[in-house]
């Protein structure tokens, strides 16, 4: 039998085919895997929820609220609290965090999810902040409220030592699951998954804010959509009255 001669055209066809096969097998473990994959992600999402929470009976589907992902908890009909899966960027990287909060709005738990801190330095971040023996630094039980930050910065809470970065990225994270918290709650008492928008007349601002005020007393400027949560008024910006409110 002849041997196939040794040039380009052939040396290309056969990488291409190898790179076929490799890219075939590859493809078949994966799916092979993939349910395997999704069922250990799933599995490893709800300890973290179990971790942070109080004791609940059932977990609602989970919601999107300002971009972070809340999963409600109940007893009953009762709410009980929820875990926010949040993140914010650290000194090495993406910190993602598993918050819980009751129904007081009091810190019931935190799990981090993922993180690429200092070895040694900024991955304290996975226990410093629930040291019972060290109430500076623990934010358990604490009653949120979305300002917490490190005494460096005139907060009260102890940042991890030589790593005041990532002690900041983690509050940031904390701050921004209780954000999103307070929204969903106020729609979990209401019953209702978003607010009612309030109803403009053409260029006139004599109508009532989600909040209940006039659009005169609440509002500054008319057709600036709200970007959130203002103040004491808890607004969904998609829905709601498109005003930039100050109160």
């Amino acid at each position: 039998m002849a041997k196939l001669k040794s040039t380009f055209l052939n040396m290309l066809l056969s990488l291409t085919l190898i790179a076929l096969v490799a890219a075939a097998m590859l493809s078949g473990i994966y799916l092979l895997t993939q349910e395997s994959i999704e069922q250990q992600k799933a599995e490893k999402q709800l300890a973290a929820i179990s971790a942070v929470l109080p004791a609940y009976e059932r977990i609602a589907d989970p919601e999107t609220v300002q971009g972070l992902t809340v999963h409600k908890a109940y007893t009953g009909d009762t709410f009980v609290g929820a875990a926010v899966e949040t993140e914010s960027n650290g000194f090495g990287g993406k910190i993602r965090l598993m918050v819980g909060f009751d129904n007081d709005s009091h810190i019931t738990g935190y799990e981090v999810l993922e993180q690429t801190e200092t070895p040694g330095l900024g991955t304290h971040i996975v226990a410093w902040f629930k040291n019972a023996d060290k109430a500076g630094q623990n934010i358990i039980g604490r009653k949120a409220t979305g300002a917490m930050s490190v005494s460096k910065d005139g907060g009260d809470v102890d940042a991890i030592t030589a790593a005041t970065i990532s002690s900041r990225a983690f509050l940031e994270a904390v701050n921004k699951a209780y954000s999103a918290y307070t929204e969903g709650e106020v729609q979990a008492a209401s019953g209702a998954s978003q607010q009612a928008a309030p109803k403009v007349s053409g260029d006139s601002l004599s109508v009532t804010c989600a909040c209940g005020k006039p659009i005169e007393e609440c509002c500054k400027t008319k057709g600036t959509p709200c970007e959130g949560n203002c103040g004491d008024c808890k607004h969904d910006g998609e829905h709601q009255c498109k005003h930039n409110c100050k109160h």
